[in-house]
């Protein structure tokens, strides 16, 4: 009997995770729309912008894999996306042709700091509670 009770707890923990992982990403996704991004495009974004913090030096996309909960492929075409948005960049790694990097542009370093303190807002009010 103790087991069972045991297993409901963690149940109900893992399904109150479950809701505050969802209501928070909603609440991000609602608060980054007006300027064209979703919770996953700023987490790429903000690692990179911490990964980075000069013009110029880069991130290899594979470090990014495991970091942002998207299949390698889902990663690819978000990066795409952010690419031909002009927020980031791609370039191919001279020591190994199979490494890509990615960096922010200008306008991608400013994006993020534009909509940081926006998402941190709904980090604060959701996790905070």
């Amino acid at each position: 009997m103790g087991a069972k009770t045991g297993g409901a707890r963690l149940e109900e923990r893992w399904r109150e995770i479950l809701a505050v992982h969802a209501r928070t990403l909603g609440e991000i996704d609602r608060a980054l729309h007006p300027y064209g991004l979703v919770a996953s495009d700023f987490e790429v974004l903000d690692l990179l912008a911490a990964a980075t913090p000069r013009d110029g030096e880069q991130c290899r996309v594979q470090n990014l894999v495991g970091r942002v909960h998207l299949s390698q492929s889902a990663l690819s075409r978000l990066i795409a996306r952010l690419e031909k948005d002009g927020l980031v960049e791609r370039s191919m790694c001279l020591e190994d042709r199979r490494g890509v990097y990615v960096g922010l542009t200008r306008k991608g370093r400013e994006l993020h700091s534009e909509v940081l303190p926006l998402q941190r807002a709904v980090l604060a009010r959701t996790l905070d509670a």
